[in-house]
């Protein structure tokens, strides 16, 4: 599908900004406790993200869902507990429907009654988690007709931040490479930022903890974000004005 002609596309990234993986850790809590439950919580978010960079440095490809279910049980060995394959998977079917953060309602409202955008999900994830995350999570379901489609690696079979998956996402929005620079990421990652930015796009990096800009991976304008929000209520205004700056 192609972006309506002359709109902005803005690319919202899933895990770590629509929705928070922090939140599965409510569902782990049962078995373990809060406090243990956010540690493993915490781990198995690392393991996941770590599994997708040593497979892009391997050239190889695993499904997100078989990368989230396998670095779940790295977390939970590590922590040195263990789970009934029952509980495995009704952990596996909350990631369909984690919480939003409280400031995504606001900003995906705004975004809807915003003209000249045309908003798109871009994930890690395979087409079926994200789908139901968008059209079944009690969350984010509401605002499912804010984002026009739902773009994904399966096809390319490379995780971010690998080039090929932001040219992915071009040719999904009926963009070209030499467009990218008109094109936004929205993400709250910074490996994520710093990858779009590589390749030419404008990118908002969302600074929940407000700690600002500590990555140093790569140094002047392509290793920082175009902007930086507080949240996905500000990015609107934030996207626009950047429109405007670059007009006059």
């Amino acid at each position: 599908m192609t972006s309506k002609s002359g709109n902005i596309v803005v690319a919202f990234d899933a895990y770590g900004t629509l929705l928070s993986t922090e939140s599965i850790a409510k569902k782990l809590s049962s078995h373990f406790g809060e406090e243990k439950a956010k540690t493993i919580a915490a781990e198995w978010r690392k393991y996941q993200l770590e599994y997708t960079w040593r497979l892009n440095s391997m050239n190889q490809y695993q499904d997100f869902s078989s990368i989230t279910l396998n670095s779940l049980k790295h977390a939970l060995k590590e922590a040195s507990v263990s789970l009934e394959k029952q509980d495995i998977d009704d952990l596996m079917k909350a990631y369909d429907s984690l919480s939003t953060f409280p400031d995504v309602a606001p900003g995906l409202s705004k975004l809807a009654d915003t003209p000249g955008i045309t908003a798109v999900v871009f994930s890690n994830g395979t087409n079926t988690m994200v789908s139901n995350s968008v059209h079944h999570s009690p969350d984010l379901s509401p605002h499912a007709r804010v984002f026009e489609q739902i773009v994904v690696v399966e096809e390319v079979k490379k995780f971010k931040p690998a080039p090929e998956v932001y040219t992915h996402l071009a040719r999904k929005v009926g963009k070209s490479k030499d467009d990218m620079r008109s094109m936004w990421l929205v993400s709250g990652n910074p490996f994520d930022v710093v990858g779009a930015r590589a390749m030419g796009m404008q990118a908002a990096w969302v600074d929940r903890s407000g700690n600002g800009w500590t990555d140093e991976m790569e140094q002047g304008d392509r290793g920082r974000p175009t902007v930086i929000v507080k949240g996905l209520d500000e990015i609107v205004d934030a996207v626009v004005a950047h429109a405007g700056r670059r007009v006059g």
